[in-house]
């Protein structure tokens, strides 16, 4: 199961460039183009998101309130400010109203996604993936075993499966 993240952005350009990359990056990604979206999606979403990357400057309902909203449904999930807004003072009351991590436009989207995963790992939202494939390859991280195009299954050692599974990665 992928990580899951609720994007919320108004400025078509920038959600479109954030999207694609989040995807390449294995990322399921929801959008609203609005608070009042963000807040019924999150409200929908059973299962809740791993992150929630939200702009501050939005139509209907602003980011702040969105913030608000979202941590009272589930103060668990992680929220990324992403905005314009660079002042110190709008810094401090992002952070102080719960946000996770605050970062200020333009940015660079290489920091964008570091931040993104980092903030998942340090949640504790990462999904854990029992099994890496490759083709007709996997490597199961939990029995440790590797089983190459459906014909040779092989039980590995630490240092071994280690070694096999960051070849598979690369």
């Amino acid at each position: 199961m992928k990580e899951s993240i609720l994007l919320v952005e108004d400025e078509k350009s920038i959600s479109e460039i954030v999207v694609f990359n989040l995807i390449q990056e294995g990322f399921e990604v929801a959008l609203a183009s609005n608070g009042f979206e963000a807040i019924e999606i999150v409200k929908k979403t059973p299962n809740g998101f791993s992150l929630i990357i939200l702009d501050l400057m939005i139509p209907v309902i602003s980011g702040w309130d969105v913030c608000d909203a979202v941590k009272k449904i589930n103060s668990s999930t992680p929220v990324m400010m992403v905005t314009a807004r660079s002042g110190t003072e709008d810094r401090i009351r992002g952070l102080r109203m719960g946000a996770d991590d605050y970062l200020v436009k333009p940015f660079d989207l290489e920091e964008l996604l570091l931040r993104v995963r980092n903030l998942i790992r340090r949640s504790g939202k990462e999904k854990f993936q029992e099994e890496l494939k490759f083709g007709g390859n996997y490597v199961n991280e939990v029995t440790w075993e590797a089983v190459r195009s459906e014909e040779h299954t092989s039980e590995l050692q630490s240092h071994s499966f280690i070694s096999y599974a960051v070849f598979c990665l690369k």
